[in-house]
């Protein structure tokens, strides 16, 4: 067992671990050899054998593969399979918490995020239109079996999932983060409302408005937030510390959606694709290039939270404009 495999081995272990556990205890009980063992096999010590590097793979999902090519433009990613997915709105909304939870964990932890096109947790304050994305994505875009005769009804969010929301959004609101959004911000959502409508896909038509009023009201609550550079829950008040939310905005185009996070123990990055999944890396070398990036897009966007109220108001003016704008057009249609 080569040393720096060795190490990069235990460098991945310490960080999916993320001081939740002694790295002594947890390791001895799966490899089922004392603490002292364990120490001396990170100390580099004792060689690994092939057997146990075998465990800790596949206790811990880290891949062996990666672990043998560390260097330049080979990054380790892990993300969730998508015929193990379940796309009720609870299991999405808990596995988001865990996630958040373990975040919360990490000591002072902060945020940066490029919101393309929706920003999901700021979404949730709104359930109805996170029900609505997940039905749409597994519908429309990924062509569930189970979805496929099924029309978007109007159901009323579970006391469950409406507590699992509310648990996720007052951990990201705690969390001081910055935040870039674009002049998309929501479109792509708005036009798989019409969508929806013009292919006859709700069960009952007129729901198309009450999304659009949903997406209004969500308007109003993230510019409340921004004017005074605090994160808070669509119904309450703002707290007097804590909660900081820097808004910044984009003129041209997010590319992508990303989220690197950092605490006093652990930093790591989650990027969206195949439209609601996300991919999650540790690699330190791919995290640094992705970090200069966002400062960069920081330092090109405009800082609309607390400050430049003309830019604020006229991004939240033409946001709200296109919204009426979609609302319109569905009212107009059923209007005949």
């Amino acid at each position: 067992m080569k040393q720096d495999i060795q190490v990069n081995l235990f460098h991945w272990i310490k960080q999916k671990l993320a001081g939740e556990e002694a790295l002594g205890h947890a390791l001895s009980d799966v490899l089922n050899i004392s603490p002292d063992a364990v120490y001396r096999r990170y100390r580099n010590e004792t060689a690994l054998t092939i057997n146990e590097v075998k465990k800790l793979c596949s206790h811990f999902n880290i891949s062996f593969d990666a672990l043998c090519e560390m260097g330049d433009g080979k990054v380790n990613f892990s993300y969730t399979p998508l015929n193990t997915y379940d796309f009720s709105l609870e299991s999405y909304l808990e596995g988001i918490l865990i996630a958040f939870q373990k975040l919360k964990t990490l000591g002072s932890p902060e945020l940066i995020i490029s919101v393309n096109n929706l920003s999901l947790f700021q979404l949730l304050n709104v359930p109805q239109l996170v029900r609505f994305k997940l039905f749409f994505w597994a519908k429309t875009h990924l062509q569930i079996p189970d979805y496929k005769e099924t029309l978007f009804a109007h159901d009323k969010t579970s006391e469950n999932a409406f507590h699992l929301g509310k648990e996720i959004v007052q951990i990201y609101n705690s969390i001081p983060s910055k935040e870039i959004y674009d002049l998309e911000y929501m479109r792509g959502f708005l036009r798989q409302i019409e969508y929806y409508f013009k292919s006859h896909l709700f069960e009952d038509p007129e729901y198309a408005i009450f999304l659009f009023d949903r997406v209004l009201m969500l308007s109003s609550h993230l510019k409340a937030q921004a004017t005074i550079g605090k994160k808070f829950m669509y119904g309450t008040q703002a707290p007097a510390q804590g909660n900081d939310f820097q808004m910044y905005l984009n003129e041209t185009i997010n590319s992508d959606a990303t989220f690197y996070f950092k605490g006093n123990e652990k930093e790591g990055l989650y990027i969206t694709h195949n439209i609601m999944n996300y991919l999650e890396t540790s690699n330190q070398a791919y995290i640094q290039d992705t970090v200069q990036i966002l400062d960069r897009q920081l330092s090109n966007s405009s800082l609309i939270s607390v400050v430049n109220e003309k830019e604020r108001n006229n991004f939240f003016y033409d946001f709200d404009r296109t919204i009426n704008s979609f609302k319109k057009r569905i009212e107009a249609n059923l209007s005949f």
